[in-house]
């Protein structure tokens, strides 16, 4: 049995949004047993004196593309599986020294990646994947070009999605995801910027698809998220029964009222437009796909701002690609445009574990939680930088217990 004391903590209370001073922590095996005013009584155990800085829970990013070392999706698919699975564990190893403990991931990553990193054969954060995003034909997950017309499912690993079409395809698609160990289900339910051959504008799959995917996952006891920008697509998957919004960059009051009425969330990924409008043809994109994040670019603070005025429950999502998943943290000091430093990281602590349905197991720090924890020089709910330059202020990295970056000596 492993043990590990944390002494003197400036204890960061995710859900209150406020620091609790001069409080110990007691880890064995991986969970958090104690956490006191009083120095629990553990004989045997390590011991890390904090000083009185920050210890916060682990962040979390709901909504990410781990497989995504290019921002073309098309050429992706024609990678070697083998290839795309090593440049994923450098993805996902400096995730893990930004902080990010566990992540979702809305489109790529399968079993095996997910497997690799519970058994430590590489260094990321806990992975909870969906596999294939689904997709309908010429929707945001159909990677061909126009005079391209096999039809390759990408039932591997490199490729972000698959092609179903109709209710029967649909639940069959949803349960070969499931019988792979999918947590979610991922739907393109409206255009998107990095396809081809749709439109930002356009809804994708019928009402009766994707109802049949929401009855699929409640029967797997999972959920349905799903890639959506204008209050059209969106009020349409929330009226079925889809659990969590991704973008939503063109929802309205109508939208508000749904999100509200079903207690869905959404995940805002504002990061992704900055950086794909500054560098995404130098990183990759092909520079037509580029052009159509002008049209969401703007409406997502917009979208952020009325979201969070009327409460709609909101997780942290960067949705990043390529190079520039680099620019993970700088969701942070968007969101601050908006929203203050303890919304966001509620956001991104929990509210995500809500979301990925692990209230209790993560995003807190509290008697029998993951010890998926961090310690901070400096005060994040005061600034914000403090998460933004990991080099200089994160100082500890737990996640299950094991210390993957230790500063504190």
């Amino acid at each position: 049995m492993t043990k590990l004391l944390l002494k003197n903590a400036l204890l960061l209370d995710a859900e209150a949004g406020e620091l609790i001073p001069d409080r110990h922590v007691l880890i064995e095996d991986g969970r958090i047993r104690a956490v006191d005013t009083a120095v629990p009584k553990a004989a045997d155990a390590d011991v890390l004196d904090l000083k009185g800085r920050v210890l916060m829970p682990g962040l979390c990013d709901a909504h990410v593309h781990v497989t995504a070392a290019t921002p073309d999706f098309a050429l992706l698919t024609r990678w070697s599986p083998s290839y795309v699975a090593v440049r994923a564990g450098e993805i996902l190893h400096a995730m893990l020294m930004r902080g990010f403990t566990t992540v979702r991931d809305a489109g790529g990553a399968d079993f095996g990646l997910a497997d690799a990193i519970e058994e430590g054969v590489i260094s990321g954060p806990r992975l909870r994947f969906c596999g294939h995003a689904l997709s309908q034909t010429g929707g945001h997950g159909d990677m061909r070009q126009r005079g391209e017309h096999a039809l390759d499912e990408c039932l591997c690993c490199a490729g972000l999605g698959r092609i179903c079409d109709g209710v029967a395809e649909m639940r069959r698609a949803c349960r070969d995801e499931i019988r792979k160990g999918a947590h979610q289900i991922k739907l393109m339910v409206s255009g998107g910027v990095s396809s081809p051959t749709d439109r930002i504008t356009s809804t994708q799959f019928a009402a009766e698809e994707i109802t049949a995917a929401v009855e699929e996952a409640e029967a797997a006891d999972i959920y349905v998220m799903a890639h959506a920008y204008t209050a059209r697509a969106i009020n349409r998957a929330l009226e079925c029964g889809v659990r969590s919004i991704e973008h939503g960059n063109l929802l309205d009051e109508s939208s508000i009222a749904l999100f509200r009425a079903k207690d869905a969330f959404l995940v805002p990924t504002l990061s992704t437009y900055r950086a794909l409008a500054e560098e995404g043809v130098a990183a990759g994109m092909p520079a037509r796909l580029v052009d159509k994040v002008h049209d969401v670019l703007d409406a997502g603070m917009r979208a952020l701002e009325l979201a969070h005025r009327h409460g709609v429950r909101m997780a942290y999502g960067t949705d990043l690609l390529g190079a520039m998943h680099r620019h993970q943290l700088r969701e942070f000091a968007i969101r601050a445009e908006v929203q203050r430093p303890a919304d966001i990281i509620r956001a991104a602590t929990v509210n995500a574990a809500d979301l990925f349905r692990m209230r209790g197991e993560i995003g807190v720090i509290a008697p029998g939680a993951r010890a998926d924890l961090l310690v901070l020089d400096g005060n994040p709910l005061e600034d914000l930088g403090v998460l933004q330059a990991p080099e200089r202020h994160l100082r500890l990295i737990l996640k299950d217990g094991r210390a993957y970056k230790n500063e504190l000596a």
